[in-house]
């Protein structure tokens, strides 16, 4: 729990290094270690350069010993070097997600095997708060940026991230708010849909399970059911020789593999270990 010393310094005076001593900073150490939090020193510094005053602080650390999200609680999440808003509610991007825009930007980078360059129209499918579409926006300029989510909540979010990056944000049902004018015409498609199997939601951390919208977790009995409707999709959308990106886990990459090849899609399935991620890649023929 909070420390005395942080009771009696609650004072609307400006934060600053000089009002809080050093004892401030491993008291709220000590809190977050009691409340197992992992990176207890990195967290603490988070939250005293965040908190305006004595009082916010005291507010921010009880809600994260109450095991709300850093994220929410700061208001932003630090995602590829680029500090991304996220509100409550709201699914906090991964870094494991990180490796989508890794390969990503590759692709429109580069020019795979002397292929024709891709159309640069990408959209951020299943966006949450939009992490991935501003992320590439920052990384490989020129490219017309659209996203779409089915959470309001997660929508007026991602327009905050976007909307910067130049990009628009639209709400429904996976393509169905699309413009239809991107049919036939996107190079890329980058996802990050709903993977865990309903049945392990119950297995994981307080903090995704209590404070993320469940909309945003459930993949279905076996995780794929976001995969299988996207895989279906995407022909239409992509513009031949475009790419669909999906996130998925090492032990279901097979599934989504299969599932991307049967819709006609070139497959190869790319892992990191450094940022435990798994992306499938799927091409699109081109035209003949």
């Amino acid at each position: 729990m909070p420390t005395p010393e942080l009771r009696s310094n609650s004072t609307n005076a400006v934060f600053s290094a000089s009002v809080f001593s050093s004892t401030v900073f491993s008291d709220t150490v000590a809190s977050l270690r009691a409340a197992g939090c992992v990176f207890a020193e990195d967290e603490a510094h988070l939250l005293l350069d965040s908190a305006a005053d004595p009082a916010e602080l005291l507010g921010f650390l009880e809600r994260r010993v109450a095991g709300y999200p850093l994220e929410h609680i700061i208001g932003w999440a630090d995602f590829g070097g680029l500090r991304v808003a996220v509100d409550s509610g709201v699914f906090v991007p991964r870094r494991r997600t990180e490796l989508v825009v890794d390969e990503a930007a590759a692709l429109l980078r580069g020019n795979p095997g002397g292929r024709r360059p891709l159309a640069h129209v990408v959209v951020d499918l299943c966006c949450g708060s939009g992490a991935v579409g501003a992320a590439l926006a920052r990384r490989v300029g020129g490219i017309e940026l659209h996203a779409a989510d089915i959470d309001p909540i997660a929508v007026k979010c991602a327009r905050r991230n976007v909307d910067e990056a130049g990009g628009q944000v639209y709400e429904g049902d996976l393509y169905e708010p699309l413009p239809p004018r991107l049919l036939g015409k996107v190079g890329l498609l980058a996802v990050n849909a709903p993977y865990v199997p309903t049945e392990a939601i119950s297995m994981m951390p307080h903090e995704a399970r209590e404070h993320e919208s469940r909309i945003s977790l459930d993949g279905g009995a076996d995780g794929l059911t976001f995969h299988r409707r996207i895989a279906a999709g995407a022909p239409d959308w992509l513009a031949p020789g475009g790419y669909l990106l999906i996130e998925t886990s090492e032990r279901q990459a097979e599934g989504t593999a299969s599932i991307m090849a049967a819709a006609g899609f070139s497959i190869r399935i790319v892992h990191s270990e450094e940022l435990d991620g798994t992306v499938v890649i799927g091409l699109r023929a081109q035209a003949t």
